[in-house]
Parts: structure tokens; C-alpha cells; sequence
């Protein structure tokens, strides 16, 4: 893409846009810079040694943040803000499993996988922590770990390379029928067998993560609600501050096919003859429930969890994120 086709702006929130720009990280960094523009470089303060701003004394205060020489100058009492120098580890954890490759087959030209959404999003939240002086990682998931770089401050490039070969090997092994793929998984994730189970791989993470972080699990979450919880908890009793955002296809939302035929699960390969008409309505119901659930679990263990359709701006998921990273920095 030259520079003169370059979008600008909140067109680099569109999925589809950015699907067609090939470096991750300039799709990374277009996406963070478009997001703040305007704001402050630092949305977190806190106690460091780089100053931000003064502003007027409010009752409550802490005493020891007024600045008294500016109070000698003005007769007028103001406190010192700081830059967060949080120090963080980021750790995203990205399923890479077969169900994650499906792409709407009614969303043609405009549409992206739900694994091309979850690399976007992971690599500019790892760019945006970078750059709030965090250590970045990732790891990636099917039955057991695929890839993983630990987190430090120099990984940036090694998490956007391992995540632009996770999109590239996918495009490799994605299935060249279209249809109900996935769909078929949310229905029926409790009576299909062969998928694979996110407990072995969250095991062995929480036993690699001796530091606490920030954890982001990015999934379809096409497993029992129970089974998904039993394993985040690994992460979770380490300390870590967890948040889940699933990932959906707005085929695998509402349903939209009309023609009868074998819709063919991509994490089992079995197939399946529906006639979409008859069972649209018990299938939203499902899915419904299904994500009722596991929002109500997350809630009980105080896990942040949003479902994006990924048919939206990306700029959802991250609100959903700069929102959870608020609540940690308040209560670390």
C-alpha cells in the first residue's frame, strides 16, 4: 500500500481495511496511533518519576502529592501528576485452533477469520503496552502450546512475527468450504467430541507465568463454560489478572443461512445436514445461553469478559481492554 492510499484515522479500526495491509506491524501501529490520537500519551497515571501535569487540589487528595512551591508562587494549592511506570507483564493468549480460522461466508469480500481479528487486536494491544513500558508475550494454543515468547521488554517483534506466522499458517490450512462450520461447534459444544480442551495448555502456562500479569485469553470458547473456567483458574490462583474476550463470527451470532445443506465442523470434520429455517431459532437460543454463561462465571471470579462480533471496529475490543487495564492499575 504507498502512501498516498494510506487510511488515516478510524478506518484503520475496520477490519477489512486492515486485512488488506500486509506488515502486522504497521497495521499495529496505525491502529494504536489512530486510537489515542488526541489523547494524552499516557491514560494511566501513577507514581513515577516522569511528570505529567498539575492540577487543582480536590478534598481527598493525598498532601504529599501537593506541589508546595507552586503553592508558594500561587497561594494556590495543586497536586503533581505522574506517568504510570507500571512495569507490567502482558501476556496474550491466543487460540489458534481450527474453529478460530472461520470466516463468514456471508460477509464476502469485507469479512476477516475470527484468527485474522484476534492477531489484529493481539498485536496492537501489544504495541500499545509496549509502549506504556510493559513486557510483552504471547502464546498460542490449539491442544497444547504452539508458540510461545515470554514476556519482556525487546519482545515485541518476536510476539508480531509469531503472530503474523500463526495468520499465515492458518490461510495455509483453512478449509475451502464455506458454510456453517463453526456454527455447528456453538451448537452443539457440549455433544461433540475430538475438539480440543484448553486445560492442558493453561496448565502448563500458569506454571511458565511466576510473575503476576495481565493475562488476555482470546477465543471462540467453543468448550463447556465449566471446562473454559476450570482452566483459566490455573492462570488466575497464580495471581495473574485475567480477562476473556471471545470471538465471534456475526454468522456464528445470527445465523444467517437460508439453503439446506451439510454443515461441516471444522475442529471434528463431522458433518452435519440442517435445514437452517427449522432450527434458527433453537440455535440463537444456545448460543444464547451459551454466552450468558460464561459472562455469569467470569463475573463470579471477577474476570473481565466481552464477546465482540468481529464484524465490528476494532476499537470495541480496545475500550474492552484500556477499561479492564484501568480497574488493574486501581487496584494494584
Amino acid at each position: 500500500m504507498t502512501a498516498a492510499a494510506r487510511p488515516t484515522g478510524n478506518e484503520f479500526l475496520d477490519p477489512a481495511i486492515l486485512s488488506r495491509i500486509g506488515n502486522l506491524e504497521f497495521v499495529a501501529k496505525a491502529v494504536v496511533e489512530g486510537f489515542i490520537n488526541g489523547l494524552h500519551r499516557s491514560p494511566n497515571l501513577g507514581s513515577s518519576t516522569d511528570f505529567a501535569q498539575h492540577r487543582q487540589y480536590t478534598p481527598g487528595d493525598d498532601i504529599r502529592k501537593v506541589d508546595w512551591k507552586l503553592f508558594a508562587r500561587t497561594d494556590r494549592f495543586y497536586v503533581k501528576e505522574f506517568e504510570a511506570d507500571t512495569n507490567a507483564n502482558f501476556l496474550a493468549i491466543l487460540d489458534v485452533s481450527p474453529s478460530m480460522r472461520y470466516k463468514g461466508s456471508t460477509s464476502g469480500d469485507r469479512g476477516v477469520s475470527k484468527l485474522e481479528y484476534a492477531c489484529f487486536l493481539t498485536a496492537a494491544l501489544a504495541y500499545f503496552s509496549a509502549g506504556q513500558r510493559d513486557r510483552v508475550g504471547l502464546a498460542t494454543f490449539d491442544h497444547g502450546i504452539v508458540d510461545y515468547v515470554p514476556p519482556s521488554s525487546k519482545h515485541l517483534r518476536l510476539v508480531l512475527h509469531s503472530l503474523d506466522r500463526a495468520n499465515r499458517a492458518a490461510a495455509v490450512h483453512s478449509p475451502g468450504e464455506s458454510g456453517g462450520a463453526a456454527i455447528t461447534a456453538a451448537a452443539d459444544a457440549k455433544t461433540l467430541t475430538g475438539r480440543a480442551s484448553m486445560m492442558p495448555p493453561m496448565k502448563q502456562l500458569s506454571e511458565s507465568t511466576r510473575r503476576r500479569s495481565i493475562v488476555l485469553v482470546i477465543s471462540d470458547f467453543y468448550e463447556d463454560p465449566q471446562a473454559v473456567f476450570d482452566a483459566v483458574d490455573n492462570l488466575r490462583g497464580r495471581g495473574n489478572d485475567v480477562i476473556c474476550f471471545q470471538l465471534l463470527d456475526k454468522d456464528e451470532i445470527e445465523f444467517p443461512f437460508s439453503d439446506s445443506s451439510n454443515f461441516i465442523d471444522i475442529e471434528t470434520g463431522e458433518k452435519m445436514p440442517l435445514i437452517p429455517d427449522y432450527l434458527r431459532k433453537e440455535y440463537k437460543k444456545l448460543v444464547a445461553e451459551h454466552t450468558a454463561t460464561l459472562a455469569r462465571m467470569a463475573a463470579e471470579r471477577r474476570i473481565d469478559y466481552t464477546l465482540f462480533d468481529t464484524s465490528q471496529p476494532i476499537a470495541d475490543a480496545l475500550y474492552a481492554y484500556l477499561g479492564a487495564r484501568e480497574r488493574y492499575n486501581r487496584v494494584r
